[in-house]
């Protein structure tokens, strides 16, 4: 059985103007044609935004009368929020989208310090085929949170996948210097897609015989969308086969997010 899933940083649906670009990013995702997409950054609520832009005119409403979540999920995809931040206008955090029935769901805090609040949203998905633990991540700015929110994150796995169960963690690692792979893949089994595509192809087989030893493949460049150049949005899949990778980027990406999404089309083993 085949899934295609996509990871995505929207930066709240917002410009950096604070102009709505919601509308824009719902026919964006859908263009995913994803049964999975994991997405950080979700408005669940921004009334300031809402009171200038909520009302429809000439046609158009550029913000919706919900949550960003329930929007983009709209009738093709159910939808789960895992509240991060709040303040007094509003909040903001991660949330999947899914085809697939959601059995469960939980939302882990793992801020590191009060400036900034982050969370483990996890849900389990019935596929024709069984359950996927799904995980969306978007880890702090500074490496010493990241290596503790990691931390978090594999005990998170560890406790609810004991037994080698799929799993599939995505999000914004905000891990530039990709230290954090490594320790992944030793803690629990994943691969991150882009390792699996490149290590499929000539080059790297030809890097991994001179080297005689495993070629460590970086993230693909995802961060700033415009033109990517940092490794910040990553997918980590265990009891999946990876058969593509993507990066989507160029002029229509860049006016959306500041970070590009990733598909991935996965096969379940």
């Amino acid at each position: 059985m085949k899934i295609k899933v996509a990871t995505y940083n929207i930066h709240k649906g917002v410009s950096y103007r604070s102009k709505p670009r919601v509308v824009a990013l719902k026919q964006a995702i859908e263009c995913f044609d994803a049964e999975l997409i994991f997405l950080q950054e979700v408005q669940g609520q921004h009334d300031r935004i809402a009171a200038l832009y909520g009302e429809e005119r000439h046609g158009t409403r550029h913000w919706p009368t919900g949550s960003q979540h329930e929007f983009f999920a709209g009738e093709s995809h159910q939808s789960v929020y895992g509240l991060n931040a709040q303040y007094d206008h509003g909040h903001h955090g991660n949330a999947l989208l899914s085809r697939y029935p959601i059995q469960k769901w939980t939302n882990t805090d793992i801020s590191d310090h009060a400036y900034e609040k982050r969370g483990i949203l996890h849900s389990v998905v019935e596929t024709p085929q069984g359950a996927v633990h799904c995980f969306v991540i978007h880890l702090g700015l500074f490496e010493r949170s990241r290596v503790r929110q990691v931390d978090a994150l594999i005990e998170a796995v560890r406790l609810s996948a004991p037994n080698g169960e799929p799993v599939i963690i995505a999000g914004d690692f905000n891990d530039w210097r990709n230290t954090l792979s490594a320790k992944l893949r030793k803690a629990l089994g994943v691969v991150e897609v882009f390792d699996e595509v490149a290590s499929r192809s000539s080059l790297g087989d030809l890097v991994r015989t001179l080297a005689r030893r495993q070629a460590a493949v970086r993230p693909a460049r995802t961060f700033p969308s415009a033109l990517p150049f940092f490794r910040l949005d990553r997918i980590y899949v265990r009891g999946f086969k990876v058969e593509s990778a993507e990066v989507l980027h160029g002029p229509l990406w860049a006016k959306l997010s500041d970070h590009a999404p990733i598909v991935a089309t996965l096969k379940l083993a």
